[in-house]
């Protein structure tokens, strides 16, 4: 039930003005009590000052942020530079290992090639070999055949 209501319903049931006047003044009272003290309430001054310091604070924060995200940045190009030369480093040294590489499989060709040519070389001479004989052998056999026709 409301304050004025019961108030209301005290004041219509008390016998006497005496009576009236002590509830009439507890009505005051306890209004008073839910009422914020003068301390209590925040003046437009108050407010202003507190939103200046807070404006003062963000700035503050704003300035330390933007500090720390040059430092940040800075580190990350430092970091990025250092890997970047890392990177480098390990290209040029794979580069050199698969220049090895290349530099022995060609070696490796090479020698199979020259030992194919020398595998040919020696079928041919072998081929020779049987040929020149046989040639001989066939010159001869139509010579006879020749002689006998």
């Amino acid at each position: 039930m409301g304050l004025a209501l019961r108030l209301y319903e005290s004041l219509t049931e008390a016998p006497d003005d005496t009576t009236r006047f002590r509830l009439i003044v507890d009505t005051i009272d306890a209004l008073e009590q839910q009422w914020p003290r003068g301390g209590d309430v925040a003046l437009r001054s108050d407010v202003r000052e507190s939103e200046l310091r807070l404006q003062k604070e963000i700035e503050q924060v704003r300035s330390e942020l933007k500090k720390d995200i040059a430092e940040l940045r800075a580190d990350m190009h430092k970091e990025i530079a250092k890997l970047r030369g890392e990177v480098q480093k390990d290209i040029a040294e794979l580069r050199g290992e698969v220049q090895k590489d290349i530099a022995e499989l060609r070696h490796e060709v090479q020698k199979d090639i020259a030992n194919l040519h020398a595998a040919i070389e020696r079928t041919k001479v072998d081929l020779l070999k049987w040929m020149v004989p046989l040639m001989l052998g066939q010159v001869a056999a139509l010579a006879a055949l020749v002689k006998l026709l």
